[in-house]
């Protein structure tokens, strides 16, 4: 065997480890919440020794933002493919389901556990947004960027309005994850979203 072939098996080996250990962080933080799992637990549910834990992370924190980012990585690649108006020709629309998808996800208690609920906690505010809005931000863009050229919103710097846009669906999406009453706090939140994104129009 080449040095070349036996480096690639060890990088493949490596890269499955991570994700094994992303997998079980995942299942573990989102059924039982940041603060009840301990390294113990990850490592026997990801079938890995704790050296291979804190070779790929350096705690269990970075564990959690990498299991957080990941997530986020979805939300952003499902909310894309439940576009299926053209931006170009209905960005108002767009939008809507954009945020509507995000409120679904907010429904979803064990994946809200992670995003919405400890994430902001556990990470800090800051580097909460930070990772929320690099996901977040591009496609809210696009999105406003395609409205604008369109004559659907009035032109104005991009960046701002969609920084703007994000944060207020995000509030949106934490008062569904912390409600008492998950579904009926989306049906009463979801109106003012809506009337939020069309007031936008031109």
């Amino acid at each position: 065997m080449s040095a070349d072939a036996g480096q690639g098996r060890q990088a493949a080996r490596s890269e499955a480890t991570r994700a094994r250990l992303i997998e079980a962080g995942t299942e573990l933080f989102s059924e039982h919440g940041y603060a009840a799992v301990g390294t113990e637990q990850i490592v026997e549910r990801a079938e890995v020794t704790r050296g291979a834990l804190y070779h790929h992370f350096g705690d269990k924190r970075d564990l959690f933002r990498a299991v957080h980012e990941q997530l986020e990585e979805r939300l952003v690649a499902d909310i894309a493919a439940a576009l299926e108006v053209d931006p170009k020709d209905d960005p108002i629309e767009a939008m809507e389901v954009a945020a509507g998808a995000v409120l679904d996800v907010a429904i979803d208690r064990q994946v809200a556990r992670v995003t919405l609920i400890d994430a902001p906690s556990v990470l800090g505010w800051e580097e909460w947004r930070e990772i929320d809005t690099r996901y977040g931000l591009g496609l809210t863009e696009a999105v406003l960027g395609a409205a604008m050229e369109g004559g659907r919103i009035p032109k104005q710097p991009v960046r701002p309005l969609a920084h703007l846009l994000l944060a207020a669906i995000g509030e949106a999406a934490i008062m569904v994850a912390t409600a008492s009453e998950p579904k009926r706090a989306r049906a009463d939140v979801e109106p003012a979203v809506r009337a939020l994104i069309r007031g936008l129009a031109a």
